[in-house]
Parts: structure tokens; C-alpha cells; sequence
């Protein structure tokens, strides 16, 4: 008998987040959806449980731009698995809408955003690597990145979340080349432009278009495909 994989999936009680979640606990997979509202989270989980039938899908206090709430979910998840199949650090804020320029945008709003979009998923996934290095079949890191953190053709847009992915997709490289010693494979994923809150409604990709690279990397994707950059299963220019 085949045991149930085991993933963990941050800001999932909405958009490409809860839709990679619905797609995992429909493979039968053990599903812990992470949230830092817990109204908003228990609510999600309660409806995929429902949506699939009684998935196992348990809802996860955390909040990637506080380190003691990563502490915390850390201890929670190893209290409770002894490995963790895949981690999907989607996660993540775009507060510089308003189309400021580099030249005048406050540093507070960078630090900011570095601090849920960059420093948070790299520090989960430090507390979390001896579960990912536990699974069977070698465990899975996805860092939800953009387009708009590439450097290949960068210009002054979005500054602060631009920066921060551009930053995630240096820690995608960081880890996959320490934790490729343990078995484990970490790459970067840009979804596109998807219609969810933070995309809005005039962008042309579906949250399942959005969520299916993520959920590939996890459950199907080789186990050699590490260190890269990908949009719709395929290596994009970093």
C-alpha cells in the first residue's frame, strides 16, 4: 500500500495558493494549508474537505513575515509527520501598485516585502529541510517567483516586489545546491499573470494555469529537475 505524500502549502486559503492545494488533495495527498488568519485558513480547509470528498487537509497557523510563527509551525508539523514530501512557499505580498519609481520608493516597503516575499521562505525552509531530507522519494521545495523578477529584461516596475523575487530566485539557487547533497530539489516558478486578488481580474491566466507548474514539480516533475526556473513546465532566463 502506497502511503500518502505529505505537503505544505503557505498562503493557501486563497487564489494559486488554495488552488495548489485542491489539486495536491486530489491526488489523495496529505495537505497542510498554511495561513496567517486562522478564520480565513480553518474556512479553506473546511472546504476542500468538503469540495474532495473528506481530503486530508488540516489548516496551519503561520505567517511567513514573523519568525516565531514559522518557529512554531515548524514544531507543529514535526509533532505531527516525520517527513515532508513538498514544500510550495506561495506566500507572498505586492504593495507597490501605485507604479512609484525605484528613485522614489520608501525603504521600509522594500524591507517589507523582502520580508514575506524572500527571507520568510528561505527561513521555513531551513526549519523544515530535516523533514524534506526524511522523504522516501527525495523532497520537493517550489518558490513562487514572477516574471517580474527576472533580470534578463527588468525595467523600473514594481521595485520592491520585483527586488524580492529576483532575491527569492537567488535563495532557489542557495538551496538547491545545499540541499541537493540531501536529496531534495528546489526551484523558482513564475505562474504568469493569473486573475486572483493580487493579479486582478484583467489578468488572462486561470489560478489553475497558475497553480499547475507548482503541483507538477511536486508530484511528477524528475527528481534531477533542480536549480531551475520554470513557466508552464519549461526553464525561463533567471
Amino acid at each position: 500500500m502506497t502511503t500518502p505524500k505529505t505537503f505544505l502549502v503557505t498562503g493557501a486559503n486563497k487564489g494559486i495558493g488554495y488552488e495548489i492545494a485542491r489539486q495536491l488533495a486530489k491526488t489523495g495527498a496529505r495537505v497542510f494549508l498554511g495561513a496567517r488568519d486562522a478564520g480565513r485558513g480553518q474556512a479553506a480547509a473546511g472546504k476542500l474537505k468538503a469540495e474532495q470528498g473528506g481530503a486530508t487537509v488540516e489548516f496551519l497557523a503561520l505567517d511567513v513575515s514573523d519568525p516565531a510563527s514559522i518557529e512554531s509551525a515548524a514544531d507543529a508539523l514535526a509533532s505531527k509527520i516525520d517527513t515532508l514530501d513538498g514544500l510550495i512557499n506561495n506566500a507572498g505580498i505586492l504593495d507597490d501598485e501605485g507604479g512609484a519609481s525605484i528613485l522614489a520608493t520608501d525603504l521600509d516597503l522594500i524591507r517589507r516585502t523582502l520580508e514575506t516575499n524572500t527571507f520568510g521562505p528561505l527561513y521555513l525552509t531551513q526549519k523544515l529541510a530535516p523533514l524534506l531530507a526524511k522523504a522516501p522519494d527525495g523532497g520537493r521545495v517550489v518558490n513562487l517567483s514572477s516574471g517580474l523578477g527576472q533580470l534578463s529584461d527588468m525595467e523600473d516596475s514594481h521595485p520592491a516586489y520585483s527586488i524580492s523575487k529576483t532575491a527569492l530566485n537567488a535563495v532557489t539557487r542557495q538551496l538547491a545546491s545545499a540541499l541537493g547533497k540531501k536529496g531534495v530539489a528546489v526551484n523558482s516558478v513564475c505562474p504568469g499573470w493569473v486573475k486572483t486578488d493580487m493579479g486582478g481580474e484583467g489578468a488572462p491566466r486561470t489560478v489553475e494555469q497558475g497553480a499547475d507548474t507548482p503541483v507538477w514539480l511536486v508530484t511528477e516533475a524528475p527528481a534531477s529537475l533542480t536549480g531551475e526556473f520554470l513557466r508552464d513546465r519549461k526553464s525561463i532566463p533567471w
